[in-house]
């Protein structure tokens, strides 16, 4: 496989027409290299437009669907970004490679030492992995500028937006299947929080520790 001419006509054919226009973003899906972190028996499909298979039962988010966050969030390099859901670690470096730093949460210890084993294969330095249930917030080191949670919750926990600052953003996708959102909230200076329902999806659910329904 071509990967550069895959990785070319993955941001042409599904990343742009996503309305996924920044150049910094395009930039940046074009440097991070995807298929350090899709498993080996899916190499062929690293630029597909898919959800790809990394184990434990859990999925990495199809490019567009990343595409679509990382400009939705617009990390500057002072930011400092909680990620909920580690995966294969590509979301995180696609955060880091546009933020100061990013922490990124992962509930299952196999998982997040796969995340870790592809961050140091692609080079990121400015990520710490974490291992716990971060479904609700991760208090230390909060608030934070961003706040992205990779995998789908029936409601948003009104936690994380008391971990936002001033000015921060919070993406998560929100429902369920067939009806979910990705969700937009933005802190305002007053402390006030305006959310956007941006685009419609179906992602895989968050892994937390009590996979009931959230009491809230």
């Amino acid at each position: 496989m071509d990967r550069e001419k895959a990785r070319f006509n993955m941001i042409e054919q599904q990343i742009r027409p996503w309305e996924v226009l920044d150049p910094e973003v395009l930039e940046t899906l074009a440097t991070v290299r995807r298929e350090l972190f899709v498993p080996a028996a899916y190499q062929a499909l690293a630029f597909a437009d898919l959800e790809l298979p990394i184990g434990k039962g859990q999925t990495m988010l199809a490019p567009k669907i990343e595409a679509r966050v990382l400009q939705e969030v617009a990390v500057k390099g002072t930011d400092v970004v909680l990620e909920v859901g580690s995966g294969s670690g590509h979301m995180a470096a696609l955060l880091a490679a546009r933020a100061e730093y990013v922490f990124t949460v992962e509930i299952d210890p196999e998982l997040a030492e796969l995340a870790r084993h592809n961050l140091r294969r692609a080079g990121v330095a400015n990520v710490s992995v974490e291992v716990g249930d971060a479904s609700r917030g991760w208090l230390a080191p909060s608030p934070y500028d961003v706040i992205v949670v990779s995998g789908a919750l029936p409601e948003l926990p009104q936690t994380f937006l008391r971990q936002l600052k001033p000015g921060g953003r919070l993406l998560a996708f929100v429902g369920e299947p067939p009806v979910m959102d990705a969700r937009l909230v933005i802190c305002t200076d007053d402390r006030a929080y305006n959310t956007i329902n941006v685009f419609e999806t179906v992602v895989a659910p968050l892994t937390t520790q009590n996979r009931q329904r959230f009491v809230f």
